[in-house]
């Protein structure tokens, strides 16, 4: 299956990519997320605010092991994390609906230097404050109902779709 060790995984190429769960309730999404970033080779992993961090039953459960090969940090604040990742050169994107969003069906991304995905609470989103500092939204198209997705099932949508953008 030429699956990577975590020790290969450490020293392999990531995709220049930081996601950045913004007080993430959910330890089973936050697993998720660890799990597809690790799919992706996701260079790093923001837990911010009430985001709980590795080690956690409840997250290694649908992590199944990615939060040991997945480089993760914590921060207290959301907002001095995104703040920090401008400053390292990082492009940063909130995965939100938001006026002159970017449609992830048909506009594409900067790939000129590192980007960091942001990622909101399940109910209420990323924070206003976060938001006023990116550069920039990006919108997941949905055709139903709802208008809105489970926070795993967004970050692994966009994560695959900037991993093609990385990629072209």
């Amino acid at each position: 299956m030429n699956r990577l060790t975590v020790e290969e995984f450490h020293h392999s190429e990531k995709l220049p990519l930081t996601v950045v769960l913004d007080n993430v309730r959910s330890l089973n999404n936050i697993g998720s997320v660890f799990r597809t970033s690790d799919a992706f080779r996701v260079e790093h992993i923001a837990l911010c605010g009430i985001t709980a961090t590795p080690p956690h039953r409840e997250i290694h459960k649908t992590a199944l092991g990615a939060e040991e090969s997945v480089e993760w940090s914590y921060h207290e604040e959301t907002a001095v994390c995104v703040k920090e990742l401008k400053k390292m050169g990082y492009r940063v994107y909130a995965v939100e609906l938001a006026h002159e969003s970017l449609k992830l069906d048909k506009d594409t991304v900067a790939t000129d230097r590192p980007i960091a995905l942001v990622l909101g609470n399940e109910i209420e989103g990323v924070q206003e404050e976060v938001m006023s500092l990116c550069d920039g939204f990006l919108e997941i198209p949905q055709y139903g109902t709802k208008h809105s997705l489970n926070v795993s099932c967004a970050a692994a949508i966009v994560i695959w779709e900037i991993s093609k953008q990385f990629r072209l």
